[in-house]
């Protein structure tokens, strides 16, 4: 069994960055239903712009906000503004093909490849 890659939304937005929040990153609920993520889900978090790298859990934001908001901790490493990818994956003993969704500039889904 290996943790392999099951899916991806590239080049997010970071829109917020709560510090009193006691962690986790909130994600649109359109792109959670997209990428095939569940709510409480671990997921890998990589900014492009920092180069910070952080796992954390999800949590349902209002769909069609473009929300992606880095809560507690992981705000001080990932701030606003900043361009994300956040990765999930899944424990499999056979290669699986990966849901990418790649978002615009307002997190709105451009193009999903199954």
């Amino acid at each position: 069994m290996k943790f392999v890659l099951s899916s991806k939304i590239f080049r997010a937005t970071v829109t917020e960055a709560n510090l009193e929040y006691t962690g986790s990153i909130t994600i649109d609920a359109d792109l959670i239903d997209k990428a095939g993520l569940w709510v409480g889900e671990k997921v890998l978090v990589v900014s492009n712009t920092s180069g910070a790298r952080l796992e954390t859990y999800v949590i349902e934001g209002k769909a069609g906000s473009g929300v992606i908001c880095m809560n507690g901790a992981a705000a001080h490493l990932i701030k606003k503004g900043e361009i994300i990818i956040i990765m999930g994956f899944q424990l499999s003993d056979k290669p699986i093909n990966p849901k990418y969704v790649f978002v615009d500039k307002d997190n709105k889904c451009i193009n999903k490849v199954l």
